[in-house]
């Protein structure tokens, strides 16, 4: 088990214990102090991680080894968006899984940030490797994902996920074309009663979903719509466009088939993910240019589809800025 002992050193005031030993000390993250049983004794007598230190106190400090993760390396391509030697941003391909589960032990991301780590030389064989899986993506959705190479960095992206100051922007392919060229779906979601793979919008039950929406460009019978959820629930973008009548092309769970484009996987693509990382002070926009099969459809309804009402002007610009733009960062 491992430990520490020794005096509290200069700090500009009274401080959690776990923010101490997290941003002094750094050799547990917060979160990571709950999950490794982090036991504390302050001035020889048992505390808890709430407990305010200041200078002087003598600090004893013990905490469990982390489990086991029984997760194979796996040499699986990844795109590369940005990496350092805290963090990665790679564009997931569509039909990858994030993480290990039932049914998906190998062929994930996890399994290939392994992999990647072994091969940098940022771990050693058969050290302990959690990958900071810090947010997440459907299978069947492809575009720009972050992970943490290290607890401190995870500690520290999941705090902007949570006090929602990250910003995403994600691109679909919808069945016909709302009536307001831009706007808010706000309702609550649930999971549905009759099938627990699903979720559903629900009056009174719930947590609420706010999903933002912009029409790039509109062929009356399809449309490519720019969605920004501003709350993180499980397939809530599915379950909206589902809920105002223009379910996304492909959508096994939310969608109905479409006889125009029969066969067609989830025309689903996170766009944009803007959030500072770990050591810097200004957010950063990383992108991932929309893949070849939402180009296919859209060559297949036609480049130049109609804009509506008096915003054409708007709409080219938005959809040069949002649509066409290279993969990177700004």
């Amino acid at each position: 088990m491992p430990s520490y002992s020794g005096t509290v050193s200069a700090l500009p005031g009274p401080l959690r214990l776990d923010r101490y030993v997290a941003e002094y000390l750094q050799v547990l993250c917060r979160s990571q102090c709950k999950a490794r049983a982090l036991a504390a004794r302050l001035n020889g007598r048992e505390v808890k991680p709430s407990r305010l230190v200041r200078p002087g106190d003598l600090l004893e400090l013990s905490w469990e080894d982390p489990e086991p993760v029984d997760l194979l390396p796996e040499d699986i391509p990844l795109e590369l968006i940005y990496e350092d030697d805290q963090v990665v941003l790679v564009n997931k391909a569509q039909g990858m899984v994030v993480h290990p589960g039932a049914g998906n032990r190998r062929g994930t991301l996890a399994n290939a940030l392994l992999f990647r780590r072994l091969q940098q030389g940022g771990l050693e064989a058969g050290e302990a490797f959690r990958p900071g899986i810090v947010h997440r993506l459907d299978k069947d959705t492809s575009g720009v994902l972050i992970a943490a190479y290290t607890d401190q960095a995870l500690d520290f992206l999941k705090g902007q996920f949570k006090t929602r100051t990250v910003r995403k922007r994600y691109g679909a392919l919808v069945r016909g074309s709302p009536a307001a060229p831009c706007g808010f779906i706000e309702t609550r979601i649930r999971r549905d009663p009759r099938d627990r793979k699903r979720f559903t919008v629900s009056r009174d039950q719930g947590k609420i979903a706010l999903t933002g929406y912009r029409v790039i460009r509109s062929w009356g019978s399809h449309s490519l719509l720019l969605l920004s959820p501003r709350t993180g629930r499980t397939h809530q973008l599915r379950v909206h466009l589902r809920h105002i009548g223009h379910p996304i092309l492909g959508d096994p769970l939310y969608g109905t088939g479409d006889p125009r484009f029969p066969g067609l996987s989830l025309m689903l693509h996170a766009r944009s993910l803007r959030l500072v990382l770990p050591g810097e002070q200004e957010a950063r926009t990383f992108r991932a240019c929309l893949p070849r099969r939402f180009w296919e459809v859209i060559r297949a309804l036609g480049l130049q589809g109609p804009a509506q009402g008096g915003v054409q002007a708007r709409r080219k610009a938005a959809s040069r800025r949002d649509v066409r733009q290279r993969p990177g960062t700004t």
